[in-house]
């Protein structure tokens, strides 16, 4: 008997062809649709390419008649308010830069669609994420990092536990973009020519310090003071969810040089400006971490480590400090480390684990 797989449809070319993979390989396959962000007043939402507004559930509908699948949507709203939207705002109240693109995939798409999925006797979830699973020689699963660097999406799926990622299959991690374009194309899948979605699907103008003020009501910290490293006032801001460390855009500072946000201190409504060296550091403690390749951190290592999405990567030493968080020193000094953001360590191409910033 075939192994059933729920796959988690987004109507974007890449759970596409992953549904269309599986059902190649033998599997069992219904495709499924994560509701999560669709109240009437926002279907504009697909105007910017977003993941989970009513055009993707019509995208998806036609994927899976075309596969010749089952599909079905499933109404998710409530843990993403909860858990993503919620987590998002409160982030920012406290001078950090969330990730709603990681909370997002460990307690919605995987927690809440996995436990839906094995209610209904499915024995995986499979997603269109660029990826690799593998279970290695300690018996531990990891994320191996996907055969294209420029679409690799470890970063965003390094909380995953052990169960998650024993139960989670990822065929698009064997892949290039262009070679999912063209299966699509191929199969001539609706999807095919569809662009890519934005990175955070819930606020497409981008204007998270107006998204926040209506989440809130309005009662977010208003203006407040741009001051240097001592204290000096420089200026006046426009509230600390304008902001977030490393920017230079939007500032409105008449200093004669180029100027920098260094750090938020949301405890008295100020935003510290700095020169570009300000920027960088060499240092950083992370909390929350999620082991992976190995249980725990049991001795000093030597790995590298990406602080955001879009980071190359820097080499650093991880140690584990007695409160449980893990201190990062890295060889050279790197810009724009921001709380709230998460690291993610590597060793050999596998995620070795990664933590929240603090």
């Amino acid at each position: 008997m075939s192994k059933k797989v729920v796959v988690g449809l987004s109507g974007g070319v890449d759970s596409s062809v992953a549904a269309y993979l599986l059902k190649e390989q033998g599997y069992d396959v219904i495709g499924v649709t994560m509701q999560i962000w669709q109240d009437e007043d926002l279907e504009r939402v697909e105007e910017d390419g977003g993941c989970c507004g009513l055009s993707a559930v019509d995208d998806a509908r036609r994927v899976a008649q075309s596969l010749d699948i089952p599909y079905y949507v499933m109404n998710f709203k409530q843990e993403f308010k909860t858990k993503v939207i919620d987590y998002f705002v409160s982030e920012y109240l406290q001078g950090k830069t969330p990730n709603p693109c990681i909370a997002c995939n460990r307690y919605v798409k995987w927690e809440s669609l996995l436990q839906r999925s094995l209610e209904i006797g499915a024995d995986y979830i499979a997603t269109g994420h660029y990826a690799r699973i593998e279970k290695i020689a300690n018996g531990r699963f990891s994320l191996h990092t996907s055969k294209t660097v420029q679409k690799d999406q470890t970063y965003a799926l390094y909380n995953l536990t052990q169960d998650q990622l024993a139960r989670t299959l990822m065929p698009v991690g064997d892949y290039t973009k262009d070679e999912i374009r063209q299966i699509a194309l191929d199969r001539k899948l609706p999807v095919a020519h569809k662009a890519d979605s934005q990175e955070i699907c819930f606020i497409p103008d981008h204007d998270y310090a107006a998204f926040i003020q209506k989440e809130t009501n309005g009662k977010v910290p208003g203006m407040g003071n741009f001051v240097l490293e001592d204290g000096t006032v420089i200026g006046k801001h426009l509230g600390i969810t304008h902001y977030t460390v490393g920017q230079r855009k939007g500032l409105n500072l008449a200093m004669g040089h180029p100027v920098f946000v260094t750090k938020i201190r949301p405890e008295t409504n100020e935003v510290v400006i700095g020169m570009n060296d300000d920027v960088f550091s060499s240092s950083l403690t992370c909390t929350n971490m999620n082991y992976m390749k190995e249980e725990n951190l049991w001795s000093p290592r030597h790995l590298m480590a990406k602080i955001r999405y879009g980071h190359q990567g820097e080499m650093c030493t991880i140690s584990k400090n007695v409160d449980g968080s893990v201190a990062c020193q890295f060889d050279k000094p790197v810009r724009a480390i921001t709380p709230g953001q998460a690291v993610v360590f590597y060793e050999d191409g596998y995620v070795f684990g990664g933590g929240t910033i603090c």
